[in-house]
């Protein structure tokens, strides 16, 4: 199931990237993207318990439709997660979960870029960040399938400068704000909604 609804992701991804290259000026760019996340859960007595560090890879895709404005998608694989407290249930006593997770993203979104400022370009984006999880573990590798759901969504807001290196080439630095919309867990007892949330440290190559 997982692996049918990627491939369906990659094949929708390339088949935009194929058509807006040739409809329109896209920009493709390599990204690298060092990634802070944790979790948060809307019941009281479950309490985040710190942040995890991680990584955003991918392909980043902005077709303009305008002379400063585009539509921002791309694929992308990020590493995220957080650790959550949960009390006594029963007779579980109190523990801390680490969750770490890895998603496959396909943001879209609208971007809004300045004019030359020298070799720098200033810009802004912002839209929904829809992801798949491929992977959910705790801190010793073991299996936390069953605890995440497969789909999540949410909104990112961010920006940052792009410095022209001549030609179509140029190199981006940034910052962005990931929060979710969507319940990330489904831990059996506890009818809580986490939501998973992260600053991604925004450095590609555009080519």
């Amino acid at each position: 199931m997982r692996t049918s609804i990627v491939i369906l992701i990659f094949i929708t991804t390339l088949s935009f990237a194929g058509s807006a290259q040739e409809k329109g000026h896209t920009r493709f760019s390599l990204r690298v993207e060092p990634v802070l996340s944790w979790m948060k859960s809307d019941m009281e007595n479950v309490s985040s318990k710190g942040s995890l560090p991680g990584y955003n890879l991918g392909l980043g895709i902005d077709h303009f439709f305008g002379d400063n404005y585009a539509f921002a998608t791309g694929l992308t694989i990020n590493t995220t997660g957080g650790k959550l407290y949960y009390p006594v249930v029963g007779d579980i006593p109190a523990f801390t979960q680490t969750y770490r997770l890895k998603h496959i993203e396909v943001p879209l979104g609208l971007k809004l870029r300045s004019g030359d400022l020298y070799r720098i370009n200033i810009y802004g984006r912002f839209g929904l960040s829809p992801q798949i999880n491929i992977k959910a573990s705790d801190e010793h590798s073991q299996k936390l399938n069953s605890e995440v759901r497969l789909l999540e969504l949410g909104y990112h807001l961010g920006g940052g400068i792009e410095y022209s290196l001549g030609g179509k080439n140029a190199l981006i630095f940034g910052l962005l704000f990931n929060s979710g919309f969507t319940d990330v867990t489904k831990r059996s007892g506890f009818d809580d909604k986490a939501t998973l949330s992260r600053i991604n440290f925004e450095i590609g190559f555009i080519f």
